[in-house]
C-alpha cells in the first residue's frame, strides 16, 4: 500500500504525524485496558464475597421460613401482607468512559407487617432474614452488571488497541521507510545529475 502513495515532503510529514498519533493512542488505549481490567478484578472479588454471603444468607432465611410454616403453617396469604419494595435505586459512574452502575438500596423503616395474634418470632426472623438476602442481591446486581460492562469494553479497547499495533503502526512505519528511501533515491539522483552538469560546463 505505501507505493501507492505518492514521495514527497508533505506526505512524510503528514504520514509521520499519523505515526506518531497511532502510536500515542496505542498507549492510551493500553493505559484504558489497564485501568479496566484492575477495576474489574476488584469486582470480581467482591463479587464472590458477596454471593458467599447471599448463599448463607439464603439457607438462614429458607431455614427460619420452614420454621414459619412448621408452626404457623404454609404462609402463603401472610407473604401477601408484605408491601411492594420501591426502594431501589439505580445511578451511574464512569471508568474510562464506562458507565458502570450503582445500585442503592435504601429500605424505608417499615415494621413488620404481621399482626401478633396470627404470626410468631420465627415468621419475623424469616422476614428480616431474605430483606438482608434483598439488600445483598441488589449488592451483587451491581457488581455483576459492572463487571459485565467492564469486560465488554476490555474486548473492544483490546481490539482497537490490536488493530494500531499490528496493523496500523506497521503500515505507517513501512510508509515513512518507503517515502524516506525514495525521497533519498531522488536526492541522489539530482546531486549525480548537477556533477554531470558541472562537469560538463567545465569542459566547455
Amino acid at each position: 500500500m505505501s507505493n501507492q502513495i505518492v514521495p514527497t515532503k508533505g506526505n512524510l510529514l503528514a504520514t509521520k504525524k499519523s505515526l506518531a498519533l497511532s502510536r500515542t493512542g496505542f498507549e492510551l488505549l493500553d493505559r484504558k485496558r489497564n485501568i479496566l481490567i484492575r477495576e474489574m478484578m476488584a469486582l470480581i472479588e467482591r463479587a464472590a464475597k458477596i454471593q458467599g454471603k447471599i448463599d448463607d444468607t439464603y439457607d438462614a432465611a429458607y431455614a427460619a421460613l420452614q420454621r414459619a410454616n412448621i408452626t404457623l403453617g404454609i404462609c402463603d396469604e401472610l407473604s401477601r401482607t408484605v408491601p411492594l419494595d420501591n426502594s431501589l435505586n439505580v445511578a451511574y459512574r464512569s471508568v474510562m468512559g464506562v458507565e458502570i452502575p450503582m445500585v442503592s438500596y435504601d429500605p424505608v423503616s417499615i415494621p413488620i407487617p404481621f399482626g401478633l395474634n396470627s404470626t410468631n418470632i420465627m415468621l419475623d426472623d424469616a422476614y428480616k432474614k431474605f430483606e438482608e438476602v434483598k439488600r445483598l442481591t441488589a449488592e451483587l446486581a451491581e457488581v455483576e452488571n459492572s463487571v459485565y460492562r467492564l469486560a465488554v469494553a476490555i474486548k473492544k479497547t483490546q481490539k482497537r488497541a490490536n488493530a494500531l499495533k499490528n496493523i496500523m503502526i506497521p503500515w505507517f512505519e513501512t510508509t515513512v521507510k518507503f517515502i524516506t528511501d525514495a525521497l533519498e533515491e531522488k536526492d541522489r539522483e539530482e546531486f549525480s545529475r548537477l556533477k554531470v552538469i558541472k562537469k560538463q560546463k567545465l569542459q566547455k
